[in-house]
């Protein structure tokens, strides 16, 4: 388990980490989300004790990671998956790491196999693809069968055989119990492995909730109806808190009523319907909905750029 309490982080005048509180339970998978600057990376810098906090505490499996008598059996973490001598092989890498913390010789090798570099595994790692690198990361992260396992990013330069492999990996750690903490910026594939997300936004925590709630904390769904009497139907299902818009002919997007009350206003005016279908929110539009005031880095529309081009030609010829 990993207990987050009040945890802050300033790096002089800049507060990464501002008096965030979550617990990550053993037994499931809990999915990490931000966007870039939000305070991920440096959240899991500070579970796993790699820089201290300003204030607040976090305990792994009840105490601070820091206190642990065997580390890498208490949590394993892949936070970079580049942090390895290059000039040395994916065996001696995991060799060194299993000799200086007490693991023996034979988990190198189940680890070898376990991540799919076995035909590799006496090259040096200077020369590995980042999917390769990604598997020497996970390997050495779950090398001293930790009872918590950290991971950045894990899936990032895989193949989908890989990203396949790794899903299925993560459900597996949860389903012995063991605590999975992950961070990814591909939602699509978030929405297939984590039953637990914590969501944070410049350094604050924006949600704590299963996937399901946080789609419905973000968005209201959308009806969608098919009828050749649309523009009939709309009159009679539009009223204060709804909205209508009609992409094409025949076709209504409907906000603010579910499916059941615009059928039983359809039967009881004897409107005839081709179509009602559900559009529910995804993970992906969720996400950027409830991170929309939190993103540092906007990129611009081509409209938008073509207003600012505008815009400064107009201020260009004024000047002449």
């Amino acid at each position: 388990m990993i207990e987050v309490i009040g945890l802050t982080k300033r790096y002089g005048d800049k507060t990464a980490v501002n008096d965030v509180t979550f617990t990550v339970k053993p037994g499931i998978v809990t999915g990490f989300l931000g966007p870039n600057g939000a305070g991920k990376s440096t959240t899991m810098r500070l579970i796993a004790g790699l820089d201290s906090p300003t204030s607040g505490s976090v305990l792994v499996n009840g105490r601070p990671y820091r206190e642990a008598h065997a580390p890498m059996a208490e949590l394993g973490t892949l936070l970079e998956a580049k942090a390895v001598h290059t000039s040395r092989s994916a065996y001696n890498h995991l060799l060194a790491l299993a000799q200086t913390n007490g693991i023996p010789k034979s988990r190198v090798t189940e680890m070898i196999n376990l991540v799919g570099l076995g035909d590799v595994a006496r090259k040096r790692v200077g020369g590995f693809s980042l999917g390769m690198g990604q598997r020497l990361g996970i390997a050495s992260a779950l090398l001293g069968d930790p009872q918590t396992v950290i991971l950045d990013e894990p899936i990032n330069g895989l193949d989908p055989e890989g990203i396949l492999w790794v899903r299925n990996l993560l459900k597996g750690l949860a389903a012995e119990g063991r605590t999975v903490f992950i961070s990814s910026h591909l939602m699509s594939e978030m929405s297939q492995t984590a039953q637990h997300l914590v969501v944070i936004g410049r350094g604050e925590l924006i949600a704590d909730v299963d996937e399901a709630t946080f789609v419905a904390m973000a968005s209201t769904n959308v009806v969608l109806v098919r009828s050749p009497q649309a523009s009939e139907l709309r009159d009679l299902l539009i009223g204060p808190d709804v909205s209508i818009s009609s992409p094409e002919t025949g076709l209504l997007e409907v906000h603010g009523l579910n499916a059941e009350q615009i059928g039983d206003v359809a039967f009881e005016h004897q409107l005839r319907l081709h179509g009602l279908t559900v559009q529910e929110a995804s993970l992906e539009q969720a996400f950027m909905e409830m991170t929309k005031d939190t993103v540092e880095f906007h990129a611009h529309t081509n409209d938008e750029i073509a207003d600012r081009h505008h815009h400064a030609a107009a201020g260009a010829g004024d000047l002449r």
